[in-house]
């Protein structure tokens, strides 16, 4: 499969997460061009906060592929990856990433910061901007429907603590 086609999967993958009130995010571990595991965001579904698309698609790649070095894997992902998703990318050895949209509050590929350009002892290639326009129009289309449904009185999807 080429690039386009796993990043639209990432695609089909994120939409699924909107369509559970998910932050849309989805993420395509492939090895060879052929896809090895699928994931969406399911952090406000399982309420666990390492529920990342990315985190969720590493750990399916290792089981179905039987170790945690996916050093022959690429990840496809809609949202630039944030700190606790490099730290995974970094420990299972993926070789490349590609993502889609920036993110200027979260990400560690360049737009908060480059967690890829420490020493750290592997340094996947990355590239982004695959059909980022797509990826952040599914994002600010959510956000959007979301401060709506807020404005309207509508219940948020999650309570915040009470402290």
């Amino acid at each position: 499969m080429t690039d386009y086609e796993l990043m639209n999967l990432a695609l089909e993958q994120a939409k699924k997460a909107a369509e559970l009130g998910e932050v849309p995010v989805g993420a395509v571990v492939a090895k060879n061009g052929q896809v090895v595991a699928m994931a969406h965001n399911t952090r406000e579904t399982k309420k666990n906060a390492t529920h990342h698309a990315e985190l969720l698609a590493i750990d399916e790649a290792c089981r179905v592929l039987g170790g945690w070095r996916l050093w022959e894997c690429e990840l496809f992902v809609t949202l630039e990856p944030c700190p606790m998703c490099a730290g995974a990318i970094i420990n299972s050895r993926i070789r490349r990433v590609v993502y889609g949209a920036k993110d200027t509050k979260a990400g560690c590929c360049g737009s908060v910061t480059d967690l890829f350009s420490f020493p750290f002892n592997h340094t996947p290639k990355v590239e982004g901007g695959l059909l980022e326009e797509e990826c952040a129009a599914l994002l600010a289309q959510f956000f959007e429907r979301l401060r709506a449904q807020r404005k309207q009185g509508g219940r948020p999807r999650w309570k915040k603590p009470q402290l």
